[in-house]
Parts: C-alpha cells; structure tokens; sequence
C-alpha cells in the first residue's frame, strides 16, 4: 500500500466514522475498487448514560417501582424495540403522548412511534394490560430488542 492510498483511505474511514456519529448507525461497510472497509462503534456506559440519568427523573417509573436498565430487559411485561430507530412518545412534537404511566392499553394500540429510515413505524402493545414504566424518553435512539415500556 502506497502513502498516498493510505492516506485516502484515512479519509474515507473518518468520512464514515463522522456518518456513523451523525446518523446514529452502529455499523457501515462501504467496497469499492477491491477494497473493503467496515467501520463499527460500540454503545458504551457513556451513551447510554442519558438515558438512565433521565429513567429516574419520571416520577411515574419510580413510583412504579419497575426495574431499570439490565433487568428491564428481563422483565415479562417489557415491550422491546422491533427495529433500530429514533423512538417518539407521541404523534408529533407537542402533542400528548400515547401512554403515559398508569394507562391502560389494549392489545394493538400504538404506545411509540419509531422512525426508521424516514419511516414512522408505530409500535403496537403486544397485549392488553397497564403501563407501569417508559424506559426511553421522547426523540431517544433505540436498539434492535431494548426495552421500551413495561405492560403489565
């Protein structure tokens, strides 16, 4: 390998590290002429972070007495993530959410909305029941199989 391919190829992975960031993907591969590259990053307790910083601040799941974190997703009410996605609470910004803690829920009713790929998927209960936690808050990233909320 050349300096001067090497360089080039400094500069894709940085152009593909910087999309990474900037659409909150976990993984690109990109080939081209022969040569193929794999940039991936990995959530570390840093991301995350924001996330459980803010589950305690809902009075609602603390009131709830419902597990955080690690053991939500262990939980037999948790919903989880069916696809990975920026999750909304509710229909559009400013409007009331779709379920809020204590609602009760019929098998069907959409609970969050989750925009994939320039598509609003709405995410339906998997069973009829009461919300007893939201574990992400509203414009959050989610992952394949996170949980979402608990129904219980």
């Amino acid at each position: 390998m050349t300096k001067t391919s090497r360089s080039i190829d400094q500069d894709l992975i940085r152009e593909l590290a910087a999309l990474l960031t900037e659409t909150e993907l976990s993984e690109i591969e990109v080939e081209q002429d022969g040569l193929r590259i794999r940039v991936a990053r990995t959530l570390t307790a840093a991301a995350p972070a924001v996330a459980v910083a803010q589950v305690p601040a809902s009075a609602g799941t603390a009131a709830a007495g419902a597990p955080a974190g690690a053991d939500a997703n262990h939980h037999p009410g948790a919903v989880p993530s069916p696809m990975v996605g920026t999750a909304y609470v509710a229909p559009e910004p400013g409007a009331p959410p779709f379920v809020a803690v204590g609602s009760q829920v019929k098998a069907g009713q959409t609970v969050i909305i989750i925009e994939a790929m320039k598509t609003m998927n709405p995410i339906p209960a998997p069973r009829a029941g009461t919300v007893t936690a939201i574990l992400i808050s509203d414009g959050q990233p989610v992952e394949y199989g996170e949980p979402l909320l608990i129904i219980e």
